[in-house]
């Protein structure tokens, strides 16, 4: 299939084939279909142009890495990227399902991993606000300024906490023992704060919470373990309660626990151990939260970036 130039576009012959088949055998809207076939010229052109291909049978593997790593030098979005990528992969698949060509380079090609978005975080007003604000003269509130307090101290997944157990707390020593994912088990510190909430709780508030006199720690007004699900809404209107109106999601306060420690100076590696994290790429992100936050502190604080913004305005 012979690549040609017409009104400064470079477009292949019998594209009306591959149109038809974008229509009929992949039923894609017309809004697709064109962004396709704009997609497959801006290649033509780069194979025309940069790698000296006249014929689209004659392109390599290499050819289309090649231009894919042209887009992220232009600085496309992944979602462009990806777009572009698919165009390619059903146009050279069609190609060799059609016999046009011998082979498929494109088949390997790999779309560009999505961006995961850095998890929200609560400033540390934002978190002693919503805990300050829990009343503790009855045994639910005592139970919820625990469980909140335990949270913040620790790091916990809300599964963790829910499935703690009285053999767990070792207030005297200031640790919690956690089994984490993979059922591996990890000692987590606790604050003063932390321990007095928990000791307030167990003495004051889970006798009259324990009904079936297990060892669960933290029940729920029903004489049962306490979810999941009713901690993440308990802690959603909390957050609500206070004014507070980022996205709140289960992992909320793990979050905000690891990105006050590492604001604070302490290791990674050791957040890393204290999250129950066996690769220390996924604890990583909270670096890119910290800097961010850091960034975002000196553009709001630092007298050069305010005047700057000043000037800009």
């Amino acid at each position: 299939m012979k690549l040609k130039e017409k009104d400064n576009k470079i477009t292949f012959y019998e594209f009306s084939d591959f149109r038809y088949h974008l229509q009929t055998d992949k039923r894609l809207s017309k809004n697709t279909i064109a962004a396709y076939l704009s997609d497959l010229e801006l290649y033509g052109k780069f194979l025309v142009e940069y790698q000296g291909i006249s014929d689209i049978v004659n392109v390599t593997e290499d050819q289309i890495n090649r231009y894919i790593a042209s887009l992220k030098r232009a600085d496309f979005s992944k979602q462009t990227i990806s777009r572009k990528i698919i165009a390619i992969k059903e146009f050279h698949k069609f190609l060799f399902s059609e016999k046009i060509s011998d082979a498929d380079p494109a088949k390997f090609i790999d779309l560009p991993k999505p961006s995961k978005p850095l998890p929200v975080v609560l400033s540390k007003e934002e978190i002693a606000t919503m805990i300050d604000s829990i009343e503790t003269d009855t045994p639910l509130g005592l139970r919820n300024k625990a469980m909140m307090e335990t949270l913040y101290a620790s790091g916990l997944r809300i599964s963790e906490l829910t499935n703690l157990t009285l053999y767990d707390i070792h207030l005297m020593e200031k640790y919690i023992t956690v089994i984490g994912k993979g059922n591996k088990e990890r000692r987590v510190p606790l604050g003063d704060m932390a321990v007095l909430a928990l000791r307030n709780y167990i003495e004051k508030g889970r006798p009259f919470l324990s009904k079936k006199h297990g060892n669960t720690l933290f029940y729920n007004y029903q004489g049962n373990p306490i979810s999941r699900q009713a901690l993440y809404k308990y802690i959603v209107k909390l957050a609500a309660d206070n004014g507070i109106m980022k996205e709140i999601s289960p992992h909320t306060i793990r979050h905000s626990f690891a990105t006050h420690l590492l604001e604070g100076g302490t290791d990674l590696r050791i957040v890393q151990e204290l999250l129950g994290h066996e690769d220390i790429s996924t604890t990583q992100i909270y670096t890119h939260i910290d800097r961010m936050r850091l960034k975002d502190m000196y553009e709001h604080t630092h007298p050069l970036a305010l005047k700057n913004k000043k000037e800009g305005d």
